[in-house]
């Protein structure tokens, strides 16, 4: 199922997803996605988002949590159009993220 509703997804095209998705250079006649993890952090200023195991640097940014989700997938479409989607095939798959803390000496 698609992580947005519940429509049945195949192959990784969703049909609910296609109906409302923009066209893209990449978009033929239907829409292929990948899911991405994306890494949100909270700072002074604002929120900055990052996607992980993506091939290369693509970051975004806002005041709030949304618009920095929105800016980073913004972003990370740009980046699939601009180097193709071979950028979204990593090596392997990031499957968990986990937040550590490490003591270093400055």
């Amino acid at each position: 199922l698609s992580p947005w509703c519940k429509t049945p997804c195949q192959a990784g095209f969703c049909p609910s997803f296609a109906s409302f998705a923009p066209e893209t250079k990449l978009q033929r006649s239907i829409t292929w996605f990948s899911i991405l993890r994306l890494s949100c952090e909270k700072h002074s200023d604002g929120y900055v988002a990052y996607p992980l195991g993506l091939k290369g640097v693509v970051v975004g940014e806002g005041d709030t949590y949304e618009e920095a989700l929105a800016d980073a997938k913004s972003a990370i479409q740009f980046h699939i159009e601009t180097f193709g989607k071979e950028v979204t095939l990593g090596e392997t798959p990031v499957l968990e993220a986990f937040i550590a803390e490490a003591g270093v000496t400055v």
